[in-house]
């Protein structure tokens, strides 16, 4: 009844539903360039590898679901979310770059201008690379391609990447989620059809315990992620009394709020990329014509297929990931400086060096929950699917959480509208 209520209310408001439809038709045109393929691709052969290959599956996630198609975006905004966490990563060591984004809403500007820049020389390589990759496969995926032919490609698959980084800008300045994040997002919503098609085509009787309690675990996982998402450690600050002729200024009491997961989905962006690695480089040395390096090539590909050691691997990144990133995006020090600048303090802890010991302890012991819980997400369609032995429906941990986060994130930001419009009497 209170979600009927709400959209009623949304649809009252023109300025803002006119904002929802121009946000479905920018997701309409996305999904409508996701299944125009690029000539010369072997589309069942290209299925096949990605149904196969765990890594590639989940590239395919971040790609919007693009790359199964071999599309227009094949690339998807895999080239913009590199890019920008690389730019994030110089911010950090690089002190021209740093006194950049402390420049406010212009500093913010030119660093996503510089993110945006990086994008097209990433876009090149990356498309370089999964060209040569696909026409290397047996049997080979993209047929032979002239010299014309590759640099055409790479142009189409680069401009289809700079194009979706434009409707995702175009989402973002409507004020209603992340362009970014609701993209991928309609990439996994539009997958869900066919998967749940997949599910019921291998449905077996004889498994119908089986699959009510992996309807369960999906409940769970969900619900899971979003208290997760939300979870947060408030830690109480108090703002010193001032006194200014015969008016007393402060004496507030408030509260620094710490997220459990304060570094979203970049630890298991960032772990993918690892250990998508050894695996690409397996795969091209297989081939070589020197015996010793196409045996080297062969066991690394068999070592990173062997779903155990891949699920240790990827569960200790996404933890070290985790505690590598929040590090850098965290500053207890910065923090404690602001609040003794403000006259603010921790109760019964000294302002200055002893509130930053105190908030990097405390971020250190949520961090731990937070990065256990990034890890258990990501290998969990590993667990479940050696479980109960359901290849073609699989909880995506990942997928959850992206979806999860999206849509807490897009209904925040439209009560946060529906706020500002009641307030200013629209």
């Amino acid at each position: 009844m209170q979600f009927v209520e709400k959209f009623k209310q949304i649809w009252r408001i023109r300025t803002l539903k006119n904002s929802i439809l121009f946000i479905l038709s920018i997701l309409i045109i996305f999904r409508l360039m996701a299944h125009i393929p690029i000539p010369g691709v072997d589309l069942a052969s290209l299925k096949d590898l990605f149904s196969r290959n765990q890594m590639l599956g989940m590239l395919n996630l971040l790609s919007g679901g693009a790359m199964t198609n071999f599309s227009l975006i094949a690339l998807g905004l895999g080239p913009y979310i590199t890019a920008t966490i690389i730019i994030q990563l110089l911010t950090m060591v690089i002190p021209a770059l740093e006194e950049i984004s402390k420049e406010g809403q212009a500093g913010y500007q030119k660093i996503e201008n510089y993110s945006r820049l990086l994008t097209v020389p990433l876009a090149l390589l990356q498309s370089y690379a999964m060209i040569k990759l696909f026409s290397r496969t047996n049997p080979p995926i993209i047929s032979s391609l002239s010299t014309f032919g590759i640099f055409n490609t790479i142009i189409v698959m680069c401009a289809g990447s700079i194009f979706l980084v434009w409707l995702g800008d175009l989402i973002t300045e409507r004020k209603i989620g992340n362009g970014v994040s609701l993209l991928i997002f309609a990439g996994i919503v539009d997958a869900l059809p066919l998967t749940l098609q997949k599910a019921l085509v291998s449905f077996n009787t004889a498994q119908v315990v089986d699959w009510l309690v992996l309807g369960g675990l999906a409940v769970a996982t969900i619900a899971t992620v979003a208290i997760v998402t939300r979870g947060q450690r408030n830690i109480p600050v108090t703002y010193a009394r001032q006194i200014r002729g015969n008016r007393m200024y402060g004496g507030m009491d408030t509260y620094l709020p710490m997220k459990v997961n304060q570094a979203g989905m970049i630890p298991i962006i960032f772990a993918i990329s690892i250990v998508l690695f050894p695996g690409l480089i397996g795969q091209f040395m297989s081939q070589s014509g020197v015996v010793w390096l196409a045996s080297f090539g062969h066991s690394l590909i068999k070592l990173f297929q062997n779903q155990f050691i891949y699920g240790i691997i990827y569960f200790l990144l996404v933890v070290a990931f985790t505690y590598f990133y929040t590090n850098i995006i965290f500053h207890p020090g910065q923090i404690a400086e602001n609040l003794q600048k403000q006259g603010a303090f921790v109760p019964g802890i000294r302002p200055g060096g002893p509130t930053s010991t105190y908030l990097k302890g405390v971020s250190q012991r949520v961090m731990l929950t937070g990065s256990l819980f990034l890890g258990l997400i990501a290998v969990s369609p590993i667990i479940i699917q050696n479980i109960f032995k359901m290849s073609p429906f699989v909880i995506g941990g990942a997928s959850v959480l992206i979806v999860v986060s999206v849509v807490l994130e897009t209904l925040d930001q439209l009560d946060a509208q529906i706020t500002m419009y009641e307030y200013e009497g629209i």
